[in-house]
């Protein structure tokens, strides 16, 4: 069979490089359809993923918004030439692409807020898989699995880690380090919203650095560190998760990099405007498990950082809570593989169940710093 992928940021490069590879193996035709965006084409180099490039678009909105009626144009016209039997994708362009050569596509979706992309997206998707979090109804053929989207790299029976990040990152084996990640906002489910200001990501600095080194690694690269204590993450960003499963701290106001922290056992701080009583169920989900604290205010973001920076406890709690989480949790590549050659027609599969209103999973109190 064909499969044609849509990775239109570096994060989708990580949901399907290992389902690309393993539908390789198998004697699959597969084409990765991308999007020039950060460093998505630089990881599809590092993966070996066969791919296209479908068009560029830099970190500001106006950018993606003045591009996108060529990034159509491309896209349908290489899917036209290789003619797929099922394509994958997390939004508009793999929907309406497939529609548009009459292939059935699969969406799988983890973002509630991106209301719509979901409106002119799921209704061209023969399946829309979503994690068993996700809050919202997007409609018959919407399916849930049990875990996050970053179970397809990050699920034990995936994810093994590199024994050299240490030395590759230049600090010492018993070195405390904390991950400062900083969004560049320019993702149109990103449109109004905000997180850490260049003021504040230089208070963090000051305030942190006496406790441990801080690496910054800046979506935007516009964040001047000179004088500061503190440098920037320097390494193919391939190795970002390598550096996150030994790092003592995230903080950030990205969204997918403090769910991969968390998947790695790393205590991870999120700030940024998505956080409050709207709250992707995911975000909630993690934090009621202990792994992640959401939160609104600046001041918060220090006094919790300087907490799990000073608790001896943290490594060895956040282990343990972590494969609590993950004990249950779908091998998301494996459903990938599944869904594929099932050519998306998803409901005979044991992994997914249709959507249902309710509580995702049996409410529990939230898990607070220090405690069991």
């Amino acid at each position: 069979m064909r499969y044609l992928f849509f990775t239109n940021t570096p994060a989708h490069v990580h949901l399907y490089k290992h389902a690309v590879q393993s539908l390789c193996a198998d004697g699959h035709e597969v084409l990765v359809l991308a999007r020039d965006y950060t460093c998505t084409v630089e990881l599809l180099e590092w993966y070996d993923l066969p791919y296209e490039v479908y068009g560029y678009c830099d970190t500001s909105k106006q950018s993606l918004l003045s591009r996108l009626p060529a990034h159509y144009v491309r896209a349908i016209r290489q899917a036209r030439q290789f003619d797929p039997d099922l394509i994958f994708g997390m939004g508009g362009y793999a929907a309406h692409t497939g529609a548009m050569v009459r292939t059935p596509t699969v969406l799988l979706i983890d973002s509630e807020p991106a209301s719509f992309d979901h409106a002119i997206s799921t209704p061209f998707a023969r399946a829309v898989l979503t994690p068993n979090t996700f809050q919202k109804d997007l409609g018959t053929n919407h399916y849930v699995f049990s875990g996050l989207k970053e179970c397809a790299y990050l699920h034990p029976e995936i994810y093994e880690s590199n024994p050299s990040i240490r030395d590759r990152l230049g600090v010492e084996p018993d070195e405390s380090y904390v991950i400062l990640r900083l969004n560049a906002f320019g993702s149109q489910h990103d449109v109004g919203k905000d997180g850490i200001t260049h003021e504040q990501c230089h208070q963090l600095i000051d305030r942190l650095s006496n406790d441990a080194t801080i690496l910054v690694s800046d979506e935007g690269k516009d964040v001047d560190l000179e004088g500061l204590p503190a440098r920037s993450f320097d390494l193919h960003p391939a190795l970002m998760h390598d550096a996150l499963a030994e790092a003592t701290l995230l903080i950030a106001d990205t969204q997918t990099m403090v769910t991969e922290a968390a998947l790695l056992g790393t205590p991870a701080i999120r700030s940024n405007s998505f956080v409050g009583d709207s709250d992707m169920g995911n975000f909630v989900e993690l934090e009621n498990q202990g792994l992640i604290h959401n939160v609104a205010r600046f001041s918060d973001i220090v006094d919790i950082s300087t907490t799990l920076l000073r608790d001896d406890s943290v490594n060895e709690e956040w282990t343990r809570r972590r494969n609590d989480f993950l004990s249950d949790k779908t091998n998301l590549t494996e459903l990938l593989v599944n869904v594929a050659t099932a050519r998306g027609r998803v409901g005979d599969l044991e992994a997914v169940r249709q959507f249902s209103r309710g509580t995702p999973s049996e409410s529990k109190p939230p898990v607070g710093v220090g405690s069991d």
